[in-house]
């Protein structure tokens, strides 16, 4: 099965399972999102075309990074003006994973939107975080940067850009 979606201004033809990268939705990472603009729903030779969205029918999705894009250089010049303008820009963006195609209005499964935490049978036995972060040593705050800093990696490392 899969659909068509409409999201940031742009069309994606996504199924089951499939990773898409679109501007950039609210939500945290790992957060369940509903796409409800679906131009199209099909399945085979069958396939329902909206006009313009299919009623009842949405994309469910997980949220899984917020990534920016390369940067786009923007140059303006007018020959012989003495004009020259130089801009950047990064579009922010979300990955997501396609996680249920609903054709009919139905909900998704609860376990493929909402994250179930594990219910505690007796809440006086659970120890206040507070006492925990007193009987533990602390770090200074320049150690705890620099553990948590990813290492460079020759893959990682960007080229110096040359002055022209």
């Amino acid at each position: 099965m899969f659909a068509v979606i409409k999201t940031g201004g742009k069309q994606y033809r996504v199924a089951k399972d499939d990773i898409i990268l679109v501007e950039r939705l609210p939500g945290d990472a790992g957060a369940a999102v509903s796409l409800d603009e679906v131009l199209m729903v099909g399945e085979g030779q069958k396939q329902t075309v909206g006009a313009p969205l299919v009623s009842g029918a949405s994309v469910a999705a997980k949220i899984l990074d917020h990534p920016r894009s390369d940067k786009i250089i923007v140059f303006k010049k007018n020959r012989r003006k003495n004009y020259r303008r130089r801009a950047g820009h990064r579009q922010d963006l979300t990955v997501l994973q396609i996680t249920d195609i609903m054709a009919d209005g139905k909900k998704a499964a609860k376990s493929a939107t909402a994250v179930e935490k594990p219910a505690v049978e007796n809440p006086a036995s659970v120890k206040p975080a507070a006492a925990k972060s007193k009987t533990a040593k602390t770090k200074p705050a320049t150690a705890t940067k620099t553990a948590n800093a990813p290492a460079k990696t020759e893959a990682n490392a960007k080229p110096a850009k040359s002055k022209e």
